[in-house]
């Protein structure tokens, strides 16, 4: 039994809108050391957690989590698409487990994701079946939100669960840090839209989404012609909240209300929930070590963009 935990931001806009070619560098090195450490532990297992972008979850049913027993990414913005390799047996006991923990989490047998979980599947593993891997989504974008503190819970009651087997597990957290791209709001539009929303948008008509990743690109050169064309970024939020995950101080977020939370950082912030269930897992194996800090403002992406790795103390002593 053992664990690695690696969490990375995602980005829509690789490859479509990119920063300069130093800034470019940084982060594939970045992303390449990570790789590398995840080489060398040789995961059994990996737990992704993520969010989805109205891609595989929808207002016909919105679930705060929801744990996959099988699932499939729809190759999103030039991102794998394909089936996951999802050992069933072991995703319905972690799901058990979780329940029997206190904590409501929905299952899918058929759950569709997007880049924001196929992503890091591609860059820290080399691609969707390479390591078996139990996806587990977080509400980051649907209102109404989880909150902090149910996250952690969540992912206090896998990494219970985790520490029982005899495997070497990987806990990936996938999110942006501070942003807010022009995602749709329910409350905001009707017609079409608010359909797609209500579960159309499933399976979205090609030119759609093409149309749809028009907008994201667009909505990122403008903001980097003007920062206030949408939430700016904030560094000094996402660097006091990366410093709480070194420090182990996940509980310090509880009190943290999500309006307060997308005033402060924008309201596609909440993607950080996933990095918080994900070190919360780890929390379940005892005391840990971070290292590998990574942190730089990206407007061609519009994120602020980290990263960040741990594992327990003794592993790191």
């Amino acid at each position: 039994m053992s664990v690695l935990l690696q969490c990375l931001s995602h980005t829509p806009l690789v490859g479509h809108f990119d920063p300069a070619p130093p800034v470019l560098a940084e982060v594939d090195s970045v992303v390449a050391a990570a790789r590398e450490r995840i080489k060398a532990f040789q995961p059994e297992l990996a737990v992704l957690f993520a969010p989805d972008h109205y891609n595989g979850f929808f207002y016909d049913v919105m679930p705060s989590f929801c744990i996959g027993m099988a699932a499939h990414a729809i190759g999103d913005f030039g991102t794998a698409a394909g089936p996951l390799q999802v050992p069933q047996e072991l995703a319905e006991e972690c799901a058990a487990a979780v329940l029997d923990a206190g904590v409501d989490t929905a299952v899918s047998y058929r759950m569709q994701l997007d880049h924001g979980a196929a992503q890091p599947l591609e860059l820290l593993l080399g691609g969707l079946r390479k390591v078996p891997v139990i996806p587990v989504f977080i509400n980051s974008v649907a209102i109404p939100l989880p909150s902090f503190q149910r996250a952690r819970l969540l992912g206090e009651a896998i990494g219970r669960w985790a520490r029982a087997l005899d495997k070497r597990v990987l806990l990936v957290g996938s999110g942006g840090l501070s942003h807010q791209p022009p995602v749709p709001e329910l409350a905001k539009v009707e017609g079409l839209m608010a359909d797609r929303l209500k579960g159309s948008g499933r399976h979205l008509p090609a030119d759609e989404r093409e149309a749809r990743t028009q907008r994201v690109i667009l909505a990122a050169k403008n903001f980097v012609q003007d920062p206030n064309s949408l939430h700016p970024l904030n560094p000094e939020w996402d660097r006091r909240f990366l410093s709480l995950l070194e420090q182990g101080q996940l509980s310090e977020l509880d009190g943290m209300g999500n309006a307060e939370l997308s005033a402060l950082a924008g309201k596609s912030t909440h993607e950080i929930k996933a990095w918080v269930a994900a070190f919360a897992a780890l929390s379940s194996f005892g005391p840990y070590q971070t290292s590998d800090r990574y942190y730089r403002e990206i407007p061609e992406w519009i994120a602020g963009f980290g990263a960040l790795s741990a594992r327990p103390e003794a592993v790191q002593a």
